[in-house]
């Protein structure tokens, strides 16, 4: 769907809730473009992948991407870092993706396999690219799912070249402990002291969706001091707040993932496993994705509004001042990227 179809129910939240929250002015540090026929259907290659969000989100554009923020952020002026989606094909998702950057101003980061050369990665800087965007599923084949480590994606030689050209470089974290992994947590610690110029952001607050997923990670991960978080498509606020607690608001961004934030759904956690609740037929079958419950409910909002709800209530919960907001909706991202609105 271009765009996003605004409900009264949409109108009552942004006008009742966030209206008088939302900066004037916001960037988006994590937003997909890509069209739905490049993606690769092999299973083999969307290896950690979950499929609900293959099927609320098809596809983005630059025109639907501005027309969506248009509707949902009704007044803002709004800027974005995009990439291209990780299980497409590669060498057209970046081109399409740094096409459709140029033609907006926006930043644009590089899709990176693990086979990825530095020289390769060089060349991208030069196109334009001005970060990486490495993911799980683009590691070598014969890894099984549950063992892939971040340096089997993420290579050092990767890091070495990040390093050196002090890239931003926008990394989901796999392994099904998720942000509480040791495994993750010594790597992400190795790579904060190792490569101090890459300028590492965890996405999703390392997909810490349920309480179960932090554990004391943050234990660990207030020790950094180069280290960046986002909390795209993360609407715990246990999470939002426990990551703000251990490292302030200069180094948490928002991101949205869209155009997965268009959907309508809210989250509920069970057994430790998030599932998103969505309205009955709206994204048809989903009997089989054990993360998808649908519901007869007629009020349910945009994923973006529930990731904007969460932060809200963190920023109540910790006394987050008007500046903070500004910090972590637009100044953050602005001074990483360079970018200004």
């Amino acid at each position: 769907m271009f765009g996003v179809k605004v409900t009264d129910y949409d109108r009552r939240v942004w006008e009742e809730e966030l209206e008088d929250f939302v900066p004037e002015k916001i960037i988006d540090c994590h937003v997909h473009i890509y069209l739905k026929e490049m993606q690769r259907e092999n299973p083999e290659e969307r290896k950690g992948c979950v499929m609900w969000p293959h099927i609320v989100a098809p596809e983005l554009d630059g025109e639907d991407l501005k027309e969506s923020y248009s509707k949902m952020f009704p007044g803002r002026r709004f800027g974005a870092v995009v990439m291209g989606m990780p299980t497409c094909r590669l060498d057209e998702v970046n081109d399409f993706c740094l096409g459709e950057a140029k033609a907006n101003g926006w930043p644009a980061l590089y899709c990176t396999n693990w086979d990825t050369t530095k020289d390769e990665i060089r060349a991208a800087a030069a196109k334009g690219f001005v970060g990486l965007k490495p993911y799980l599923n683009n590691c070598p084949p014969y890894i099984p799912e549950s063992e892939v480590r971040i340096f089997d994606f993420l290579t050092p030689e990767h890091l070495e070249v990040a390093n050196e050209l002090e890239m931003p470089v926008m990394l989901h974290i796999p392994r099904a402990l998720r942000l509480r992994d040791p495994v993750n947590l010594a790597q992400m610690m190795e790579i904060e002291e190792k490569y101090p110029r890459a300028k590492i952001i965890i996405a999703h607050i390392g997909r810490a969706y349920a309480p179960e997923d932090i554990g004391d990670a943050f234990e660990v991960l207030k020790n950094t001091k180069n280290m960046r978080f986002d909390f795209t498509a993360n609407v715990l606020t246990e999470a939002i707040s426990k990551c703000i607690e251990a490292v302030g608001t200069e180094r948490l961004m928002f991101g949205s993932d869209m155009p997965i934030t268009k959907m309508r759904m809210y989250r509920i956690v069970e057994n430790g496993k998030y599932i998103n609740v969505v309205p009955r037929g709206a994204y048809g079958d989903v009997s089989n994705d054990s993360h998808m419950r649908e519901s007869d409910e007629e009020e349910i909002t945009t994923f973006m509004y529930e990731e904007m709800r969460a932060l809200k209530r963190s920023a109540k919960e910790l006394a987050l001042t008007k500046e903070d907001i500004e910090k972590i909706m637009y100044k953050n991202a602005s001074d990483l990227f360079g970018y200004r609105l």
